[in-house]
């Protein structure tokens, strides 16, 4: 891959390198252009700012169009065939019962939004107990999803979500995955090691959505940071905003399956306030 001149900002040189969908330097090239990422577009961690994107459980909107505002700007996903590849992601280790049957039950909605734009197959992946890592075939059946999610209940043990970040890039470079999805709270891992593995994600067009459930600022400031590495979107959400985590599932469910076009098509015929906000986004 030939390197390219860099450009400069302020006098500095910033790295620039041309990405090729055969040709993306996962190793030196890239290293450079995420420490001048780091260093450049995200900063340090606030002290203990209020996150711009925190759902209050009695006033959702503000975060809720941030969110989807992030959402219509990902790039369009490319499909294999005519059925769109989610990776649903989620964190099962102990207190985490009640968000695992709350997945469960949105499942089947975010299949049966996606039928009309030729489908969407789901692999579920999870962690918990002692370094415990499972990882379901791709399913289009939602009712085989579910079955294989009920029979799971959650164990202490801490995150391995450096794991689901190496496993989706494993299946990125088998076949084009449209998005990843991540539904935790905490994060026990180190922090630049997790800001590599998604900027690998960025290069391979991978977009990752994630589902911060409480407001532990260390799992925020990482979960922001994939986010953005990733060109995916971020949003915090409680027990108390369980519909709204619900419509948004199902809007990257449609997102995953059709691009930004099928999104904006969801949200002009829903009548759920979440999607209705896309029509402002214009």
């Amino acid at each position: 891959m030939r390197r390219l001149m860099p450009f400069l900002q302020n006098g500095r040189p910033i790295p620039h390198f041309r990405f090729g969908r055969d040709q993306c330097d996962l190793e030196f090239g890239f290293e450079a252009h995420l420490q001048w990422y780091l260093a450049n577009r995200i900063g340090n961690p606030p002290a203990m700012a209020k996150d711009p994107n925190v759902l209050p459980a009695a006033a959702p909107d503000m975060a809720i169009a941030a969110f989807l505002r992030q959402v219509a700007a990902a790039p369009n996903p490319m499909k294999l065939g005519n059925v769109g590849r989610l990776i649903f992601a989620i964190d099962a280790t102990a207190s985490r019962q009640q968000t695992w049957n709350r997945a469960c039950r949105i499942q089947a909605e975010m299949f049966s939004e996606t039928v009309s734009l030729g489908g969407l197959a789901i692999q579920m992946c999870y962690f918990r107990g002692i370094g415990e890592f499972r990882v379901t075939p791709w399913l289009t059946d939602s009712q085989a999803l579910i079955g294989r999610m009920a029979e799971v209940t959650c164990a202490s043990g801490n995150t391995q979500i450096i794991r689901v970040l190496r496993h989706t890039i494993v299946e990125a470079d088998k076949g084009r995955v449209s998005a990843l999805v991540y539904i935790g709270d905490a994060m026990e891992e180190n922090a630049v090691v997790l800001a590599d593995l998604s900027g690998k994600l960025g290069v391979l067009g991978v977009p990752m959505f994630v589902f911060q459930e409480g407001d532990e600022p260390n799992a925020g400031y990482s979960f922001r940071q994939m986010a953005q590495l990733t060109h995916g979107a971020y949003i915090h959400f409680d027990t108390g905003s369980a519909e709204t985590l619900r419509d948004l599932l199902k809007a990257v469910a449609v997102y995953a399956a059709g691009g930004r076009k099928a999104l904006t098509e969801y949200a002009e015929r829903s009548g759920a306030d979440a999607l209705r906000l896309l029509q402002q986004l214009k």
